[in-house]
């Protein structure tokens, strides 16, 4: 299907609120908009629990955004998905109905909801395109969160749908960048990997386990290029369904644990543990709509896994701590 991008939407003078400005990708998100003519607002947790929809509503009937972009959201990797589904499930879907429900009672001009590739079927076509949503069963070990963020999808359509709301649903890949959760436990594959090769290398092991057999096949996405892809589709997009943001490139978890074992400098071997999980075989996105928009990700995966390796090296390293983003106005 051919895109034709709609400039109409501009930022000027907009005040914007970034729902989850202290994570990863909602930090990256504020730090791309400081270079456009915006205000920027943001709320932590000490000013408004998101799960609370009276608090939420009266904080944004106080502040009334024009633009919201929603960012917040309870994430973790298999293990957690796995462990915590009633967390996953509840809180999203909170999160998500309060923020929208309160951006269309307060007359927000545009809403981005960013979801996750998640939402796709466990078989999904290669790439998946935005079009196999609800066409087949989900992947058990992160469905609570997936069922959330189609949820979300499905409030946007609404939205526009009954109300002529600007409401759009974004969809990234895989993400991995400055912080991000470095958990053994509960983290993502990319930045656990990467923490787990570091700390064997500081204690001169001799090998690094790695969860599953290694054959999955991921795509892995900077979050500077998605804070970079959301403004875009801020300014233009606008239409119903998820739109996907992704690389349209993808690696082995094997290929991706030796590049990062490569940069850390851990010369050590690789176990691959078949007893644990391997999640979807592989999750490759159609990038396509977004690619004929004009819009196309620049960050080379090493140069990414090394930028993120200084980061870390920087602000983690030997703390065994997760550093939370300082706030930003809030």
């Amino acid at each position: 299907m051919s895109e034709t991008p709609n400039t109409a939407f501009s930022l000027e003078g907009r005040k914007v609120w970034v729902a989850g400005h202290r994570g990863m990708v909602g930090g990256a998100i504020v730090c791309r908009l400081a270079q456009e003519p915006c205000e920027i607002v943001t709320a932590g947790r000490e000013t408004v629990d998101l799960a609370r929809q009276t608090e939420v509503e009266d904080w944004m009937e106080n502040a009334r955004p024009d633009v919201v972009v929603v960012a917040a959201a309870k994430v973790g990797g298999i293990g957690a998905n796995d462990s915590l589904p009633a967390e996953f499930l509840y809180d999203n879907l909170m999160i998500e109905a309060n923020i929208l429900h309160g951006a269309w009672r307060t007359g927000a001009a545009k809403v981005l909801f960013l979801g996750s590739t998640c939402i796709y079927p466990r078989l999904a076509p290669q790439p998946i395109p935005e079009d196999s949503l609800l066409t087949g069963p989900l992947e058990e070990t992160n469905q609570w969160y997936a069922v959330a963020k189609i949820a979300g999808v499905k409030l946007c359509d609404a939205y526009r749908r009954q109300y002529g709301a600007d409401f759009i649903s974004a969809m990234p890949t895989n993400l991995y960048g400055p912080f991000d959760n470095f958990s053994l436990e509960n983290g993502h594959v990319l930045p656990a990997l990467l923490r787990r090769i570091h700390e064997a290398k500081e204690a001169r092991a001799r090998s690094v386990t790695v969860w599953g057999t290694g054959k999955p096949l991921r795509e892995f996405m900077h979050v500077d290029d998605m804070a970079d892809a959301a403004v875009f589709l801020l300014r233009h997009y606008s239409r119903e369904g998820p739109i996907n943001v992704g690389t349209g490139r993808e690696i082995s978890i094997r290929e991706l644990a030796e590049t990062i074992a490569s940069v850390v400098g851990f010369e050590g071997t690789l176990d691959f543990d078949s007893s644990k999980p391997d999640g979807t075989p592989r999750k490759l996105t159609d990038v396509g709509r977004l690619s004929a928009l004009g819009w196309q990700a620049s960050t080379e995966l090493r140069g990414g896994l090394e930028q993120t390796y200084r980061w870390y090296l920087d602000n983690l390293a030997g703390t065994g701590l997760e550093r939370a983003r300082p706030a930003a106005g809030g």
